[in-house]
C-alpha cells in the first residue's frame, strides 16, 4: 500500500510539472482574475484527493513553516520594519505546532428508529483571504493549513507593505505542497497586491468565501461584499488587576504580554485598569522589573503624545517598534531591557482609547472592581476581541468574563496564552469577532452538511 502511495505521489508531481510548463510553480499571476481562475480548477482537482493526501500536504506546509521561521521572521522584520525577530521566529513555529489540521474536521452521527444521520464538513470552494502586515507569514501559513484541510483553495491578497515577504512565503508553500503531490495553484497571488486588485478578487463570482485579517476599514469591506464572510478585526484589550491578584506576578506577565513582538497581536495588552487599593504597589512592581520605563514628566508625555498620534489615531511610522526607538524619538535614553514605556494615565487619553500596537502601556486607578468591569467593557468598544484579568477571586473572574464577552479572556497569565503560548488549546492568527467565528480553525472553512439515511443502520 505504501509502495502504491509513492508511485500516486510521484505521478501527480509529474503531471503537476506538466500543466505548470515545469517551472510555474510558484502561485503567483499577474491579474487577480487569472489567480482565481486557476485556484478554482485546482479545487476542483483537490476534491478528488483523499483526507490522507490532505494530512500530507499539510505536513508539508508544517515543514516548511520550520525550515524558514527565522528567514522569514527576518524579512518581515526588514520589509515591515515592524516588530521583534525572536518573537515572530516563535510566532510562526507556534502556528507549525498548534494550527489544527483535518483532524479539526469532527463527524458527528444520530442514530434513533428512523434510521441515521450523518453531519459532515465540507469545502466552501475557493477562499479569498486578505493579510495584514502585522502577522504576514503567521496569517499566511495558519490560513493556508486551515483552509486546505478543510479542502479549499485559497487567493490571498497581501497588505502591500508586507508583499515580498507575502509573495515568497506563497511560493515556498506551492512549491513544497506540489513536491507532496497536490495540484498547483492551490494557493495564488498576484505579483502587485493592490486595493484595486482586492476588490477584484472580492467581487469575483468563483470567490465563494472571504477571510479578512485587519483593521476596521479591510473587515468592513467584506461584510459588504454579499458573500459568506469572517472577519478579524481590530482589538483593545483591557487588563483588569483587581486587590487579590498576585501583584507582583501581574506585573511581569502583563509587561511580557504587552511587549510581545512590540505589541503588533491584536490579543495584547492595551491598558492597565488597576483598583486603587493595589494600584501603587502594581507600579513598584512594576518598576522594580526593570522592563518597564515610567515617563512621569509632563513636557515629556506631552511630546510623546504628538509623535505617537496623527489627528488621533497611532502614527503608522512607530506601529510596532521597540520601546527604545520610540524613547529616543522624544529625547530619552533607556537600558536596552526596558520592553514597554508606561505611564499613569486619565481613562479618556488617547493612549487608553486607542489601539497602539506599541510597547506603551497606559495604567488607569479605578476605584474597585465594579468601576474596572465598567470601564473594561467601554475601553474594549464592543470589538469582542480579548481581554485580560489578573485576580484570585474566582467570582471577579467569572463576572468580568460574563460581562465584557471577548473571544478570548486570558486569566492570571500574559495575554498571549490566549493563542498557545503557555496556554492549552490551538493557535489562530485569524480572531473572528466582528463575525463570530472566533479563533478560527479547519472547521471555520467549511460548510455543514447532513446526510440521511431513513430507515436504516439503527443497530442500538
Amino acid at each position: 500500500m505504501a509502495q502504491q502511495a509513492d508511485i500516486d505521489i510521484l505521478v501527480r508531481q509529474v503531471m503537476n510539472r506538466l500543466q505548470t510548463g515545469g517551472t510555474g510553480d510558484s502561485g503567483i499571476f499577474a491579474g487577480m482574475n487569472d489567480a482565481v481562475e486557476a485556484a478554482f480548477r485546482a479545487q476542483k482537482e483537490y476534491m478528488k484527493f483523499t483526507l490522507a493526501d490532505r494530512t500530507r500536504i499539510i505536513g508539508a506546509i508544517r515543514k516548511v513553516i520550520y525550515d524558514n521561521a527565522e528567514e522569514l521572521s527576518r524579512l518581515t522584520v526588514e520589509e515591515t520594519g515592524m516588530g521583534n525577530l525572536q518573537d515572530k521566529i516563535l510566532k510562526n513555529r507556534l502556528v507549525a505546532d498548534k494550527t489544527p489540521g483535518i483532524e479539526d474536521l469532527t463527524s458527528e452521527a444520530i442514530t434513533g428508529d428512523s434510521g441515521l444521520t450523518l453531519i459532515e464538513f465540507s469545502p466552501f470552494g475557493v477562499i479569498g483571504a486578505i493579510t495584514p502586515t502585522t502577522n504576514p507569514t503567521e496569517t499566511l501559513f495558519c490560513n493556508s493549513i486551515g483552509m486546505l484541510a478543510a479542502g479549499n483553495s485559497v487567493v490571498f491578497s497581501p497588505h502591500p507593505t508586507a508583499k515580498n515577504v507575502s509573495l515568497k512565503t506563497i511560493e515556498l508553500i506551492n512549491r513544497a505542497i506540489i513536491a507532496a503531490g497536490a495540484p498547483p495553484n492551490l494557493i495564488t497571488a498576484v505579483q502587485n497586491p493592490t486595493l484595486e486588485q482586492a476588490g477584484i478578487m472580492m467581487a469575483h463570482p468563483k470567490i465563494n468565501m472571504l477571510v479578512a485579517t485587519g483593521g476596521p476599514g479591510v473587515v468592513k469591506a467584506v461584510l459588504a461584499s454579499g458573500k459568506k464572510a469572517i472577519g478579524a478585526g481590530a482589538g483593545n484589550p483591557p487588563a483588569v488587576i483587581d486587590e487579590s491578584a498576585n501583584i507582583e506576578k501581574a506585573a511581569l506577565d502583563i509587561i511580557k504580554g504587552c511587549s510581545f513582538d512590540h505589541n503588533l497581536p491584536c490579543v495584547a495588552e492595551k491598558e492597565v485598569l488597576a483598583v486603587e487599593k493595589i494600584a501603587d504597589y502594581l507600579l513598584f512592581c512594576m518598576r522594580g522589573s526593570g522592563l518597564a520605563h515610567f515617563i512621569e514628566d509632563a513636557a515629556t508625555l506631552k511630546r510623546l503624545e504628538e509623535q505617537l498620534l496623527s489627528k488621533g489615531a497611532p502614527a503608522k511610522n512607530f506601529i510596532g517598534r521597540s520601546a527604545q526607538v520610540i524613547a529616543e524619538s522624544v529625547g530619552l535614553k533607556i537600558d536596552a531591557k526596558v520592553r514597554v514605556l508606561s505611564m499613569e494615565l486619565p481613562f479618556d487619553h488617547p493612549f487608553v482609547q486607542h489601539e497602539l500596537m506599541m510597547p506603551v502601556l497606559p495604567l488607569v486607578r479605578v476605584k474597585d472592581f465594579d468601576d474596572a468591569v465598567r470601564k473594561a467593557i467601554e475601553v474594549e468598544h464592543g470589538f469582542r476581541h480579548t481581554a485580560i484579568m489578573h485576580s484570585r477571586n474566582v467570582e471577579h473572574l467569572s463576572a468580568l468574563a460574563k460581562a465584557i464577552q471577548t473571544t478570548i479572556f486570558v486569566k492570571n497569565a500574559p495575554s498571549y496564552a490566549g493563542i498557545g503560548v503557555g496556554g492549552e488549546g490551538y493557535t489562530t492568527f485569524t480572531i473572528a469577532g466582528p463575525t463570530g467565528e472566533g479563533l478560527t480553525s479547519a472547521k471555520t472553512f467549511t460548510r455543514k452538511r447532513r446526510c440521511v439515511l431513513a430507515d436504516s443502520f439503527n443497530i442500538k
